[in-house]
């Protein structure tokens, strides 16, 4: 017989860069289904317009995930006010695109600062309050990126496959405590990120809600892996089986070697590039820059 999938009525969700996009879906998801939501946002205005939006089961609060210490306090934070986390989400994230040869140094530390350390930092304060307690569940925001490489985003390529090997290895150190570990590997989601980007001949376009939807899906029937759509695992599986030129001629083909190199120059993207150099404010500081 079948387990019945869990209640995530009262539980204690933290989003990082909850205020748009993903986070801010997912945020609603799961208050729909009453759960208590805290949204962390570097832009608290925005983060506080989501979470008004959602009635009394959300709270704002500012986060810059590149700020360690901060990071910890706001978590200490949600626990005052909302109790102990039963869930986070690993979320913020950004992309950048450009050739490699010609991104700068501090470029390629945000993507590392956001996308990378701020999620070990985040699944280490997880596991350090879930696993006393025997239960929790730690949500990382991947990509499809973290299983194949695709031009114009090398270093974001890198930090999304860290993503998924940190996961792997995390739940496999967690095996038997109660504490459970997904990764979320999405296609191109509709959202400032990708804006400017085509879209793609082998997959179709997501939209926020549709990650959303796979999260909140993952959290009551736990799994480890989480494609968006769920036809992205078998055709990653496939591919993998693949000689490498074999591979790489496919995705030639499709044209998923262009989708995103292509829209390194796009207007489109000028106030999403802007926002994302503004992104890592802490690492700036630590840095210098």
């Amino acid at each position: 017989m079948a387990r019945q999938p869990r209640s995530l009525a009262g539980k204690v969700v933290v989003i990082t860069g909850g205020g748009r996009g993903i986070g801010a879906a997912t945020a609603s998801a799961l208050t729909r289904l009453g759960a208590r939501v805290a949204i962390g946002d570097l832009d608290l205005d925005v983060a506080k317009r989501t979470a008004d939006g959602l009635g009394d089961d959300a709270i704002a609060l500012p986060l810059d995930v590149t700020d360690r210490p901060g990071f910890t306090a706001f978590l200490d934070e949600v626990e005052k006010q909302l109790g102990p986390i039963d869930v986070l989400i690993n979320n913020a994230g950004i992309m950048p695109i450009g050739l490699l040869e010609e991104e700068s140094d501090r470029t390629t530390r945000h993507q590392l600062e956001i996308n990378l350390h701020a999620v070990v930092h985040g699944t280490r304060e997880a596991v350090r309050r879930m696993k006393p307690r025997g239960a929790g569940h730690i949500v990382n925001i991947a990509s499809a990126a973290g299983k194949a490489g695709f031009p114009g985003v090398a270093t974001y390529c890198a930090t999304k496959h860290a993503v998924v090997g940190l996961s792997e290895a995390v739940r496999m150190e967690l095996r038997g405590t109660g504490v459970e570990v997904s990764v979320v590997l999405p296609a191109i989601v509709r959202t400032e990120l990708t804006a400017g980007v085509e879209e793609a001949r082998f997959v179709k376009s997501l939209v926020p809600e549709d990650v959303a939807e796979a999260i909140v899906a993952a959290l009551r029937r736990p799994r480890f892996e989480v494609f968006v759509p769920r036809s992205l695992g078998p055709i990653n599986r496939f591919t993998r089986l693949l000689p490498r030129r074999a591979g790489e001629w496919v995705a030639h083909l499709l044209k998923g070697d262009q989708v995103l190199i292509n829209a390194a120059h796009s207007a489109a993207r000028k106030d999403y590039e802007a926002r994302a150099a503004a992104s890592a404010p802490a690492a700036d500081k630590e840095a210098g820059g």
